[in-house]
């Protein structure tokens, strides 16, 4: 995952006569932002504009390699028991998926749930009600998801998904605004956490693997496993 980020730093720089967009991007990104914390969120969240990315500031988090491979390789076949029986879909019951497979888990083994735990204490408030089965979705290499907003009759104020298996770009849309957008480099074993204005005003969705890319670098995608966990509605 270093490597892949040091090659798109050097991708903006090679391609900053060509892109000025991206240029100015970097650039200003660099320049006014010179905080350790700031420094490490240009690694994982890029936008059409330092406006829109001032709007998602705060709802939005990437946790690098949260999880361990040694971690990961559990989680993926305590899951993989229940997915390799189901075939994966192509189409889905609002449209908003392309080419997966999903199931809900309650209860986990041991070390499933220390990982859980550890999700549920950084990315929800302590006295939040969490709703309880674990969504997990699989998605094929040639799978994606479209843009959409999770229906609030059924999850609150956060999501927070950890991603196994491969990279991935997911990009959010503002509802009202689709020339505006944010990507977010999901690196593999990483966390995601999408809270309040970016999760129930920007439209979110996973780039397919011809679309994968990351401030102009191409971040392939392989099949994808997200354990999703939700919060329930207030």
């Amino acid at each position: 995952m270093m490597a892949l980020l040091i090659r798109v730093s050097k991708q903006v720089q090679r391609k900053s006569f060509q892109n000025p967009l991206l240029y100015r991007l970097s650039s200003e990104c660099s320049a006014s932002r010179k905080g350790p914390e700031s420094k490490e969120e240009c690694k994982w969240m890029f936008g059409s504009s330092q406006e829109i990315l001032a709007v998602v500031r705060g709802h939005v988090e990437v946790r690098q390699n949260f999880i361990s491979e040694e971690e990961e390789n559990v989680l993926f076949k305590e899951v993989e028991t229940g997915l390799r029986k189901k075939r994966y879909e192509f189409d889905h019951w609002d449209d908003a998926i392309h080419g997966y497979r999903e199931t809900e888990r309650l209860q986990w083994g041991v070390t499933c749930e220390s990982i859980l735990r550890r999700v549920r204490a950084v990315a929800f408030p302590e006295d939040s009600p969490l709703l309880g089965p674990v969504h997990v979705l699989d998605l094929d290499k040639d799978g994606y998801i479209k843009p959409h907003i999770d229906s609030v009759k059924f999850c609150g104020s956060t999501i927070a998904g950890l991603s196994l298996l491969s990279d991935s770009v997911m990009r959010l849309t503002p509802e009202n605004k689709s020339t505006d957008w944010v990507d977010l480099l999901l690196s593999r074993r990483s966390l995601y956490i999408l809270r309040d204005d970016a999760r129930f005003k920007f439209t979110h969705g996973i780039l397919k693997d011809e679309e994968s890319f990351f401030s102009g670098q191409k971040v392939p995608r392989h099949r994808r496993i997200s354990v999703i966990c939700r919060n329930l509605p207030v």
